[in-house]
């Protein structure tokens, strides 16, 4: 089967957009002051790295229309508060409708908070960060430019894996980089592709 090449599509505002955008409102106001655009700290980033993880197998809507759920749930996801949390806070996790209720993306983000309560404040960005592509790609002019994986990813997702990361694989991995600006996969002709 072959896929479409779906470029930009005018929303009714008049403005062109990646093409998935357009689906809700959520998703305009998403793509349009989050999605690629560079996010650091290490909290903001783990947030960011359990919502994908999260997301593994559903809609990326599900996520982000329970993401206050999931920041009431998780303690703003402050690693260091996480990281506190026992089987009393896993089995509360697991009857909580406002988020996700799959018991090993909830034992990965509790395990993962223990691993990263360890490390030096700014290394989880440091290591994120350092899987950027040197250079950034041509623009992609269609959906279909735009890639699942890269070399980049899965040196991401090897890195976080050795270092005690869970439940993060190079489509996963790849994912948590569009979102945190680490690649800029907006469209040539979109609006957000050099924001002002």
């Amino acid at each position: 089967m072959t896929v479409p090449a779906v470029g930009p599509v005018v929303g009714s505002d008049g403005k062109p957009r990646c093409p998935w955008a357009l689906s809700t409102e959520d998703y305009v106001a998403y793509h349009d002051t989050e999605w690629g655009r560079p996010v650091h700290g290490d909290d903001a980033l783990y947030e960011r790295l359990c919502l994908e993880a999260f997301q593994s197998g559903l809609s990326w809507l599900t996520i982000l229309r329970r993401r206050e759920g999931f920041r009431t749930a998780f303690s703003g996801f402050a690693i260091a508060a996480v990281a506190e949390f026992d089987e009393r806070d896993a089995e509360r996790l697991l009857a909580d409708e406002g988020i996700i209720r799959n018991r090993a993306k909830i034992e990965a983000t509790l395990a993962n908070a223990k691993v990263l309560a360890g490390w030096e404040s700014g290394e989880l960005d440091t290591l994120i960060w350092s899987h950027a592509p040197e250079e950034p790609g041509p623009a992609p002019r269609t959906v279909t430019d735009v890639p699942a994986v890269t070399p980049e990813s899965t040196a991401l997702a090897k890195a976080l894996k050795k270092a005690g990361i869970r439940f993060v694989g190079p489509t996963t991995a790849y994912a948590l980089m569009q979102a945190c600006g680490l690649v800029n996969d907006h469209l040539a002709a979109c609006v957000s592709r050099d924001p002002a």
